[in-house]
């Protein structure tokens, strides 16, 4: 078995770090927000993430949130930039104008620093992170230090998993909420077609959104479009557009699962994304449904957590203190 950890991988003239064992070759790119700009199945001829040869570099930075696997912090949208803390009220910049938001967080579009980089029999791996401090142009909307890391962990036997710490670097507490913006590539493998794509979510209850795009607070009984993603929905081809619910175990194979399965119908080949209990919500969005991927989001909170009325234990939200840490994981793989 060779494993490969390769620092300075050229992607489409972007330095990168190449990951590589005898099933699986992911790109993480630390230059790009550590996201992970491909995860490829060699095997099977599978594409995991949204992916395109013809696609160049420019045209992935000038939208960070649409391709790969870009990790946000903080998450979504809050509501008029307000973002409202036990102990703080922070005013963030408006970049959602159309529904007068703050959207997405900046850690997916800053420069991020490669800690670690190593392979061995098992499995190729790579640490990167991004301290967060007063030299970054958003301290002064959120004059919080924190540093995020991320470990990728590519193996045979896993698939890829990727673990993310967040630690508070500051005298306030820190907010916390996190999630990925993954985008699936549709198809997903060689042969298959979108038509024969369905997407399984176990869901509990629909978390009902106002025409900004943020939480009523309701949370609703599941309608008939929504328990389509209980035993498959056809994630294009048709508009979704932030259906968020809580979340709830799912299985794979008979065995409990706590994750989303994307399954292509034609070839019976399937993507199985599982996740940590830390993530409490699913977010689907698929851009209008004709763009050639779309997106479960696993999120640890509620969109504009900080700012609802609803007990922590519902929305999501928590915050962490001097020094403390939040991890939480997930992990791809194929079948």
């Amino acid at each position: 078995m060779s494993n490969t950890a390769q620092k300075n991988y050229n992607f489409k003239g972007v330095e990168c770090v190449l990951l590589k064992t005898d099933r699986y070759t992911a790109v993480v790119a630390p230059l790009m927000g550590s996201s992970v700009l491909r995860l490829h199945d060699d095997e099977n001829a599978m594409e995991i993430f949204r992916f395109k040869e013809e696609t160049t570099a420019e045209e992935i930075n000038d939208a960070r949130e649409i391709w790969g696997l870009p990790t946000l912090y903080l998450p979504n949208r809050f509501y008029k930039g307000v973002l409202k803390t036990s102990d703080a009220v922070y005013q963030l910049p408006i970049n959602e104008p159309l529904f007068d938001n703050f959207i997405h967080g900046w850690v997916h579009k800053r420069v991020h620093t490669v800690e670690e980089c190593k392979a061995d029999e098992n499995k190729a791996v790579v640490k990167t992170s991004f301290t967060f401090d007063k030299n970054d142009e958003m301290y002064q909307y959120f004059p919080l230090d924190f540093k995020i890391s991320y470990t990728f962990t590519l193996s045979d036997e896993n698939g890829l998993m990727q673990e993310i710490e967040l630690e508070n670097l500051s005298d306030k507490v820190l907010p916390v909420s996190l999630c990925t913006h993954t985008c699936i590539n549709a198809p997903i493998c060689d042969g298959g077609k979108e038509e024969g794509l369905l997407l399984n979510v176990p869901i509990v209850k629909r978390c009902e959104l106002n025409e900004f795009h943020n939480p009523t607070e309701r949370l609703l009984p599941l309608s008939d479009w929504d328990k389509e993603y209980l035993n498959g929905k056809k994630p294009t081809q048709q508009v979704i557009c932030n259906d968020m619910y809580t979340a709830c175990m799912n299985t794979l194979d008979g065995e409990e699962f706590y994750g989303v399965v994307i399954s292509d119908t034609i070839t019976g080949k399937k993507i199985a994304n599982e996740v940590s209990k830390e993530f409490r919500f699913w977010n689907m969005w698929n851009h209008d449904g004709d763009k050639g991927y779309f997106c479960p989001e696993p999120m640890t909170a509620m969109i504009n957590s900080p700012n609802l009325s609803l007990p922590n234990e519902v929305s999501g939200y928590c915050e962490i203190k001097n020094g403390e840490k939040y991890t939480c994981w997930q992990r791809f793989f194929t079948l």
